[in-house]
């Protein structure tokens, strides 16, 4: 590893500065593990200053005991050590600690073995001849993960409340970074637009906005626009007056009343009509609600929370939808990302639906390596609902101890009688490139360096041809 004593310094001086905002940052405990002991002097040096709790050791067996001990949150392991190696040790403590976050290191590893060890859940490989910055860098992404989120909480600067996400089930950086993105939304009032696929969890998401904000004693309205019928929504939404239309025997409030001092949902928002539209803008601007029927407008207090599967960028252009009532709904867009771009997070799903899917009178199943690699290959178009209905469909016909390629539906067919990853479907060269990419991404959890390192690619290019296949 190239070391500048000159960056060294410095580099302590800035991370000393920009951490001193921070909560319990000195709690986040580093476990080191190197059968060279110069090389573990030098990361314990280069990560003293940090307030960091830094455990070294140069036996793999002691190591595990402190993993054992569940006081570990980052582990840096080298891949070649003589008693036990890197690999041997990353399954034992990843069984040990399922949730704990590794880092490999390696003097002379090659791509095959970066691949080896995402797959048995390190969050990245490193090289020791690159730079130590990459080093302390992924260490310093690693722990402001796990100032925001800790054993389901998140750990808030400044003393507040600790946030729950016990239901957003997955450690990979892009839900990382939406949590990051919840706990900022839930401080204010703002509109938020959540947009995602279909199956990615968006109730979720406005749910865990409710929860962590001001509201959360207050009620949560959810509202699935695309069930209602064009006829009876704007009465569900606004209410009616007695006698408003046939039927109206009696008057009622409508869900925006209901939600009065808390959080409305609105689910699917790009299949309301145009009137309801128009309603729902002029709520947004006065903050008032003018039930079917009436004259007289009533106050709200309510903070408004979409969601959408659609481009509503796309909807306005093709005059589907209010340009006003998009820019009044895009005060804040959160992403919910697809469960294939969250690769990283399979495992920990799968073992989520074991789990909670599992009754008393079903005995505990498990799900073998060759049936995870699978859940890994494919792609989800229906993502986390679909995996959930999967999972209940293999655990109510399977006759395994572990569940296997074969309990999983015939949608997995092609995946199971083609095991070779190396073979790439027919057709224009576009297609080959684009299956190539998504194999490159899933062997390497979304760890699109490494990717680019197997594809043989600059980073750069990758990144576009990401954008340009929709990846």
């Amino acid at each position: 590893m190239i070391i500048d004593e000159n960056e060294i310094a410095a580099s302590q001086k800035n991370t000393q500065r920009s951490h001193i905002m921070t909560k319990q940052h000195c709690h986040f405990t580093i476990l080191i593990v190197d059968d060279d002991t110069s090389v573990l002097l030098l990361l314990e040096r280069m990560l003293a200053n940090q307030n960091f709790v830094i455990i070294a050791e140069t036996d793999g067996n002691k190591a595990l005991k402190h993993i054992a001990g569940g006081t570990i949150d980052l582990l840096i392991v080298d891949y070649k050590m003589p008693a036990m190696d890197g690999f041997t040790l990353l399954k034992q403590a990843r069984t040990m600690a399922p949730r704990l976050k590794a880092i490999m290191l390696s003097g002379a590893g090659g791509v095959s073995e970066a691949v080896k060890a995402i797959k048995m859940g390190a969050v990245d490989y490193l090289e020791k001849k690159s730079s130590w910055k990459e080093l302390q860098n992924r260490v310093n992404q690693l722990h402001e993960d796990w100032l925001m989120v800790d054993d389901n909480e998140t750990k808030i600067a400044g003393g507040a409340e600790p946030f729950h996400f016990k239901q957003m089930v997955g450690e990979s950086q892009e839900m990382a970074l939406l949590k990051r993105k919840i706990i900022k939304v839930a401080r204010t009032d703002t509109t938020v637009l959540i947009q995602g696929e279909s199956g990615t969890g968006k109730e979720l998401v406005a749910r865990a906005i409710h929860h962590h904000s001001k509201r959360n004693n207050k009620p949560f309205i959810p509202v699935d626009c695309a069930s209602m019928s064009e006829t009876v929504i704007e009465s569900e939404l606004f209410g009616h007056e007695k006698g408003a239309y046939t039927g109206a025997e009696s008057e009622t409030l409508g869900l925006i009343r209901s939600a009065h001092q808390g959080i409305l949902f609105l689910d699917e928002i790009g299949e309301l009509s145009m009137s309801a539209q128009a309603k729902l803008l002029r709520t947004l601007q006065e903050r008032t609600v003018r039930p079917v029927g009436s004259t007289a407008s009533h106050k709200v207090d309510l903070q408004i929370i979409a969601a959408t599967n659609r481009a509503l960028d796309e909807e306005v252009e093709a005059g589907n939808f209010r340009q006003d009532l998009y820019y009044r709904l895009n005060a804040v867009t959160l992403k919910v990302p697809p469960l294939r771009e969250r690769i990283y997070d399979i495992e920990q799903l799968a073992k989520h639906f074991l789990k909670n899917l599992t009754t008393g009178d079903t005995p505990a199943v498990s799900i073998s390596e060759s049936a995870l690699d699978l859940m890994k290959q494919y792609d989800w178009p229906g993502n986390i609902r679909e995996m959930e209905n999967v999972f209940r469909s293999a655990l109510v016909f399977t006759e395994n101890t572990a569940l296997e390629p074969e309990d999983f539906p015939p949608v997995f067919g092609n995946y199971i009688s083609n095991p070779d990853k190396s073979s790439l479907p027919m057709g224009s060269l576009a297609e080959y490139e684009k299956a190539a990419i998504r194999q490159a991404l899933i062997d390497t959890g979304n760890n699109r360096r490494l990717a680019s390192e197997i594809l043989d690619i600059a980073e750069a290019t990758l990144y576009r041809k990401i954008k340009k296949y929709r990846l």
